[in-house]
Order: C-alpha cells, then sequence, then structure tokens
C-alpha cells in the first residue's frame, strides 16, 4: 500500500486532498499530530517515508519542504505557486501536449493554479498548431467561487453579518499582479503577460474563464475561426477529465457554477466571424486545485487518472 504524506493539511486545498484519499482503501495517509505539524524533522521524516507527498503550503514553506525531502525518492506535488514556471518540474496539466509523459517521468510535480488552468486549457493549443501567434497581446477575465480564497474568505462570505458589499462580484488583482501571470504566460507560450481580470463571486465553487479575441488575431481565415479552433480543442481534449463542448444548452447563459463538486473540465468556443470567445469551465476546488493534484498522483501511481474523482 503507498504512502501519502500532506504537508499542509488544514488549508482548503490540504483538507479536500486529505477528505478525499482518506476514503480511499488503496492509500495509507501519514498524518502528523497537531503540535508536529510545523515541526521540521517531523515534517522531514514523514516527507522521507511517504512514496508521495502533497505540499499545500505557501510558497516559501514549499520550498523548504522540497529542502527536506532532498535525498528520498518521495514523489512530490507541489499546489503552490513556487515551481510552476520552474524547467525542473513537470506542470501538471497531463491534457496538454507532452505533459503526461513528462509526469510520468518526474519526481517533481508542480500542480497549476485555479485561473491558470483555465488560461492555458484555451490558449497553449491554439499556440502550439500556429493558429494563435505566441506574440498575442490577450485580455481575459476569470469568475470563481469564493472557496479559491481559502479559509478566511469562506469565513468572511459565510458570515451572519457579511459587508453588502460582499452580495456582488468583486474585481482584484487591480494592479495586474496576480500570482498566476507568469505561469499563464509561460506555459500557454506567450511572450506577452496577458490583461488578466479575476472576479471572485458570492457562489462557494466553481470557475469560468473567458478570452475575447478578434478572428484577425488568428492565423486562419475570418470566416474559419470558430471551426479551426473547434478542431483543435477536440483534437486535444478527449477527456475523460478535459472535454471540448460544442452544444452548450443554457438559454443563452454559461453559469460559472456547472462544474461545482466535478473534478472535470469543459472547454468551448463561441462567437461569429469578426469576434469570437474561448470559455473554460470547471471547478477551481476540482480541476483547478485537489482533483487536478490527486489526477496527477493517480497517474504517477499507474492508476486510472479518474480514480477517486467526480467525473
Amino acid at each position: 500500500m503507498k504512502k501519502v504524506f500532506i504537508d499542509g493539511s488544514a488549508g482548503t486545498t490540504g483538507l479536500r486532498i486529505v477528505e478525499r484519499l482518506s476514503a480511499r482503501d488503496d492509500l495509507a495517509l501519514i498524518i502528523l499530530p497537531d503540535d508536529k505539524r510545523k515541526d521540521p524533522q517531523a515534517r522531514k521524516e514523514a516527507l522521507h517515508s511517504a512514496d508521495i507527498a502533497f505540499l499545500c503550503l505557501p510558497d516559501a514553506a514549499a520550498i523548504e519542504a522540497v529542502a527536506l525531502a532532498e535525498g528520498s525518492d518521495t514523489v512530490i506535488i507541489d499546489t503552490s505557486t513556487a515551481h510552476r514556471t520552474n524547467e525542473a518540474w513537470a506542470y501538471g496539466f497531463p491534457e496538454l501536449t507532452g505533459r503526461k509523459e513528462r509526469i510520468l517521468a518526474s519526481k517533481r510535480i508542480a500542480n497549476p493554479g485555479c485561473h491558470a488552468s483555465g488560461f492555458v486549457a484555451l490558449v497553449e493549443p491554439l499556440v502550439q498548431a500556429g493558429l494563435l501567434p505566441g506574440d498575442a497581446e490577450l485580455c481575459c477575465f476569470s469568475l470563481t467561487g469564493y472557496s479559491g480564497g481559502g479559509k478566511n474568505m469562506i469565513a468572511e462570505y459565510e458570515s451572519e453579518n457579511r459587508d453588502p458589499l460582499l452580495t456582488a462580484p468583486r474585481q482584484y488583482g487591480l494592479t495586474q499582479q496576480h500570482k498566476h501571470l507568469k505561469e499563464m504566460a509561460k506555459i500557454a507560450g506567450l511572450s506577452t503577460l496577458p490583461a488578466f481580470s479575476p472576479i471572485v463571486a458570492p457562489f462557494y465553487s466553481g470557475m469560468e474563464v473567458t478570452i475575447p479575441l478578434f478572428t484577425n488575431q488568428l492565423n486562419c481565415e475570418k470566416k474559419d475561426a470558430i471551426a479551426a479552433v473547434a478542431d483543435i480543442y477536440k483534437n486535444t481534449f478527449r477527456g475523460p477529465i478535459v472535454r471540448y463542448n460544442d452544444s452548450v444548452s443554457e438559454n443563452g447563459f454559461l453559469s460559472a457554477g456547472a462544474f461545482s463538486g466535478k473534478d472535470t473540465m469543459e472547454v468551448s468556443v463561441f462567437g461569429n466571424e469578426d469576434r469570437i470567445i474561448l470559455v473554460s469551465r470547471f471547478d477551481n476546488l476540482g480541476k483547478g486545485a485537489s482533483g487536478a493534484a490527486i489526477q496527477n498522483m493517480n497517474l504517477i501511481l499507474g492508476l486510472d487518472e479518474t480514480t477517486g474523482l467526480a467525473v
């Protein structure tokens, strides 16, 4: 039976991973007592005794954990921002071309960010295919449930006396310094950081990432733009976790909460000969966090990648 250690199991992502893995009978969880959770020696021993370790920590603590694990054979899946653009780490989005092979050959896997997952799913295949130039200057907005803000934000939104301003969507990342930006550009193959507008809204979980484009930004005839994008998505995303959907029917609307509680992602393209929008929908806690981490673990262990996931 494989042993799994979750370093940082008190945070939102860590708690969700513990909850999911505790229900499985093919894994043994290494659990540190509360008074040892931040003890370097206890963490080092746990990291060295595990087959798989999830790091659910702030960046600095994740870097420290990697140093503590040095000399072990433990496979580390880091959910922080610390290693997502590090060439020595495999980027944990196996649906992108060549990424699954890199994950399977690696002992260091950087789990994607939530907003970044939706962005790279939409952009990277188009850049790889040559349909979208790598020097394209893009805009993106992303709607997310408040659970993405962690325990403090969850408590804030669920308080009986919450601020009335929380009843409406709130834009953030106003200085264009969001921590996912470098990851979004590098993994997607872009030379310029996108203009990014993340928006947190008063629903628990779910995410909808949208990229608007003028069809003359693509290397194809304007009349062929939607079909060209759709063909690339169909060939890239064949399931079971990420799928293309060209028949969305919500009476002309697209809900950001449609995939709440799921570990799947849907990508779509809409518009006309002049303007199109690329849209990905998923759960910020699922394919955007713990679901992706468990998918990567399943691959490393040689299991069906959907084991223990809600698909």
